[in-house]
């Protein structure tokens, strides 16, 4: 027969037992949500990569029939400079500062690139560039996959977020001390998420 003491040992080492299978479950759980923001995120900077290769071969295209648009071109060309210049790692991503930075030099290329894509209008020679036609359809679908990998990685952040708020996530974050932090939306402005206007 066992000893009242042993019961209760017996009794607490169980409850801590169905305390722990579920923390574990739901630190591994954040540790997976994390992860995907972080490919989310990953996605996005691929796609910032491609139109940010894209637009010299576009400035270049642009200056050969448009000589008189320097000011759009030198835009264009600070623009891609600055937003290139600013670096988020997955890590910034908790900080809505940096996040905020980010977005607006982002935001400010998209502009200068719809200005540039407007200025084919003036110019027959360069609206019928089969070259310039084919950067503006990249340009437009590159400017269509950053729109959809910010609303993915929103998606992932959002998911993780709640799972972090949840009673359970707030246990591990205070056992672990503070290990995981919230992530930061994607909140670019309107403008920032409508791609540059393409007219043949």
């Amino acid at each position: 027969m066992t000893s009242a003491p042993m019961r209760f040992l017996f009794a607490l080492f169980a409850v801590c037992l169905l305390a722990f299978v579920p923390s574990c479950h739901k630190y591994d759980q954040l540790v997976a949500d994390d992860a995907t923001c972080d490919a989310r995120w990953a996605d996005i900077q691929a796609q910032l990569q491609r139109r940010a290769d894209l637009v010299p071969n576009l400035v270049a295209t642009v200056k050969g029939s448009a000589a008189h648009e320097e000011k759009v071109l030198s835009e264009v060309a600070d623009a891609r400079a600055k937003a290139t210049s600013i670096q988020l790692s997955a890590d910034d991503l908790t900080d809505p500062d940096k996040v905020a930075a980010f977005q607006k030099a982002q935001g400010e290329l998209s502009k200068s690139l719809g200005r540039l894509i407007a200025v084919q209008e003036s110019y027959p020679d360069l609206k019928a560039n089969a070259q310039f036609q084919g950067l503006q359809v990249q340009l437009e679908g590159t400017e269509n996959r950053v729109a959809r990998a910010r609303e993915q990685y929103n998606d992932a952040a959002r998911e993780y977020n709640t799972e972090l708020n949840k009673l359970g996530g707030k246990a591990v974050n205070q056992v672990t001390g503070k290990t995981f932090k919230p992530r930061a939306y994607f909140q670019a402005d309107a403008a920032a998420q409508t791609a540059p206007t393409v007219s043949f």
